[in-house]
This record gives C-alpha cells, sequence and structure tokens, in this order.
C-alpha cells in the first residue's frame, strides 16, 4: 500500500501549467513540522506536492503560502538527466485529496478565537467554576 498524509503550510504559492492535452497541472512545496525533543528548535521538513485536474484547480483557486492543509495520496519517485548529463532522483507526493486545517480568518483577527490561540493549539480553561456551567451536572473527580 502506498498511501501518505502530511499536514503542514504551503512554503510558496501554487504553480499551476496546463498542458497541450488541457490537464492541469499544480506543484507546491509544504512545510511539514518534525516532532522535536523539548528544547531543540522547531524544524520542518518541505514535501514536493504534485496534483493533477480537480485537484490541481483546487490548489489554483484557494490554496496560497501559509494555509494550513492535510494532503492525502501516494509516494512517488522518478529520475531524470539533467543539463550536465548527470542523473537527478525525485520523490514527490501525488496528491489525491486536500483539505483545509484552519478556519480562513476574517478581516478583523482581534475578534476571532483563532487570534486567542497559544502556538502550541492549546487554550487553558479554568479548574474551578467549570462544573456550574454544566448541563449534566458536577463531575466527579
Amino acid at each position: 500500500m502506498n498511501k501518505v498524509i502530511l499536514m503542514g503550510r504551503l512554503a510558496r504559492d501554487p504553480e499551476i501549467r496546463y498542458t497541450d492535452a488541457n490537464l492541469t497541472i499544480g506543484r507546491y512545496s509544504l512545510a511539514v513540522p518534525r516532532k522535536v525533543q523539548q528544547g531543540q528548535e522547531q524544524a520542518a521538513d518541505f514535501m514536493n506536492i504534485v496534483c493533477f485536474g480537480k485537484v490541481a484547480e483546487f490548489a489554483e483557486k484557494y490554496l496560497h503560502k501559509g494555509t494550513k492543509i492535510l494532503v492525502t495520496g501516494r509516494l512517488q519517485t522518478g529520475s531524470y538527466t539533467n543539463k550536465d548529463g548527470q542523473k537527478v532522483y525525485t520523490t514527490d507526493v501525488v496528491a489525491e485529496e486536500q483539505e483545509f486545517c484552519e478556519s480562513k480568518p476574517s478581516g478583523n483577527n482581534q475578534n476571532t478565537n483563532a487570534s486567542r490561540i497559544p502556538p502550541d493549539g492549546f487554550m487553558s480553561f479554568p479548574d474551578d467554576g467549570i462544573e456550574d456551567d454544566l448541563p449534566f451536572g458536577p463531575v466527579s473527580r
């Protein structure tokens, strides 16, 4: 089975081309964060994504640098000979599905929940008084 699932942010706007046979081809780079040990500097892998047809048209219309998406597809390897006569090996992810991973920010970011969420993605909630607001009674600990 050849299945790849990646979540990250576009490192650049998609490049879209059209073939003579009217096929749409899209390419972009996806920055996928690596899981690192506490105290280490954050690192990312930059994955080459290629998409075709409707998937490429979606990328052209809706995706841009910085957009956080989930890509599902397959890994594809290949090779070509460059202008210096050297063989170059490639690895691409062929995107079969693309999904947004966050809401589109509104014009006024100060009033959105996204602007109040810390960079780690988790919000803090107070320990006291929560039970009073729950519709199904107090939580036993």
